[in-house]
């Protein structure tokens, strides 16, 4: 069962798990899209305030192979 807005609809699993994966995606994509935008919004704002540029503002979070490798490294 998958809800709609308000309505609950049966689908079948394998094409309910693909409809999801590729929400989530979508979002992933968005998400990181207003990220940048708001890198560069804030750099202007500060500009126009006269104040340095932030440091470290362009960092970015790791992704899943990256953590996995870290965990093992801090596991020893």
């Amino acid at each position: 069962m998958v809800c709609f807005g308000n309505m609950f609809i049966r689908m079948p699993h394998p094409k309910t798990k693909e409809m999801i994966q590729k929400d989530q995606e979508h979002l992933d994509k968005e998400i990181e899209r207003l990220r940048s935008q708001l890198k560069v919004k804030v750099n202007r704002l500060f500009e126009a305030q006269g104040k340095p540029e932030l440091k470290g503002f362009n960092l970015n979070p790791l992704n899943q192979d990256e953590l996995k490798a870290l965990k093992v490294i801090l596991k020893g």
